[in-house]
């Protein structure tokens, strides 16, 4: 039998998807499962979206331009002017999914061997998509004691070598909920610029937002025009994650150019659904205004339930719809799947994310899991319940307690 490539051997299975195949046993006996495990958004999608589906017209599903449509381009730079961006269509590429953009930013910035530094817990794709690079993940841990805050200019420093070509910071934090202020930014940008570094921002989780004020984006830090780069998706801002329509962002020509070359070796992102993006784009601000609160409600009941626990943790979080959070549990692997394959309150489970899998640092996460609020008030507190009671029953349940920083 030939042998796989080195690469395929190292490529982690997805933490968020990994345990599937224990969900669909347990759905298979009849068991009622709350998919707290992945970040898929249960609001409507915009009907701008559906409507210009339907009332397309083209008679042939072309090729669309590599760098996607030029109206959607044209309409995505405008909403990131109203933001206050100096971007114009040139500085957009259409990518399929910010998964893409955030796998061209890797391939653009960095040659093998090269490294990036990320906070975490991170978003666990960002480490299969170094593998695709042949990019080493350097990370920075923070911690829940400290509630999961950015650490301070010195310790980014600390990981710089002369290997290390980017920075790049989820903003606001998949999978911790953390936001990080514009003095945060700015440091960050004296960093890059001092290094010569590119600055990567996934800011796809910009519209879910508590703290009152607008969340920054690294385009709007002056000085970094040709060192910011920024991934985005109308996934979750649109409730679209199958529509897969992201966006590449920077002012910086070159790093651009050779963006579009990748994309023009993929052919084209998705025909149809960049017809439907363009329509959704037109949603009033009431429609995220709508959203961000139903959001903060899940949120709120959330840290409360899981608060009411006894040796459960939880950090502040003030942004996306993800909570990072402490389990008085042995190992967060072995629950998780327990809770699918062995446990059920009332025929109904609980399906999280291990936390191993959100660090790239071997053995941090063992006590903690990811938790997407994604469902409504009522389902949430279901799922609570059955959280609650799969606590009280797992036989590796320990008493660990750490109080979290205010």
């Amino acid at each position: 039998m030939p042998n796989l490539s080195d690469r395929a051997d190292r490529m982690p299975a997805s933490p968020i998807r990994r345990l599937a195949p224990l969900a669909e046993a347990a759905a298979a006996r009849g068991i009622r499962i709350y998919h707290l495990n992945i970040g898929q958004p249960d609001v409507q999608s915009p009907s701008a979206f559906w409507n210009a589906i339907k009332g397309c017209t083209l008679s042939v599903l072309e090729y669309s331009h590599a760098a996607g449509s030029v109206a959607l381009r044209t309409k995505t730079a405008a909403y990131y002017r109203s933001l206050g961006m100096g971007i114009d269509p040139a500085d957009v590429i259409v990518c399929t999914a910010g998964s893409e953009a955030v796998a061209f930013s890797f391939m653009v910035a960095m040659n093998p061997g090269d490294e990036v530094v990320i906070p975490e817990p991170l978003y666990a794709n960002y480490v299969g998509f170094a593998e695709y690079a042949g990019v080493k993940v350097v990370p920075i841990t923070t911690t829940i004691e400290d509630g999961f805050r950015l650490p301070g200019i010195e310790e980014f420093e600390k990981r710089v070598t002369d290997r290390t070509r980017a920075v790049l910071v989820c903003n606001p934090s998949n999978p911790t909920g953390a936001v990080y202020s514009r003095a945060q930014l700015e440091g960050l940008r004296d960093l890059a610029l001092r290094h010569d570094l590119f600055l990567i921002g996934d800011e796809v989780y910009r519209d879910f937002n508590f703290t009152g004020e607008p969340v920054t984006s690294i385009l709007q830090i002056e000085g970094l025009e040709q060192n910011a780069v920024v991934c985005d998706s109308v996934s979750k801002r649109f409730s679209l994650c199958g529509a897969r329509v992201g966006f590449l962002v920077s002012k910086n020509r070159r790093f651009m150019d050779a963006a579009l070359r990748f994309a023009q070796a993929r052919l084209s992102p998705p025909t149809l659904e960049q017809i439907g993006v363009e329509a959704a784009m037109d949603s009033p601000p009431e429609f995220f205004d709508g959203i961000r609160e139903e959001y903060r409600r899940r949120r709120d009941l959330l840290v409360s339930r899981l608060r009411a626990i006894p040796g459960v943790v939880v950090p502040e979080i003030l942004g996306a719809f993800y909570a990072m959070v402490r389990l008085p549990i042995d190992d967060s692997d072995k629950f998780c799947a327990w809770m699918l394959d062995t446990f059920q309150h009332e025929g109904r489970t609980v399906m999280m994310a291990p936390g191993t899998g959100f660090y790239a640092t071997p053995g941090l996460g063992k006590d903690e899991v990811r938790i997407a609020y994604v469902l409504e008030v009522e389902r949430l507190e279901e799922a609570m319940d059955v959280l609650e009671a799969g606590l009280a029953a797992y036989p590796g349940r320990t008493n660990r307690q750490v109080a979290v920083g205010g």
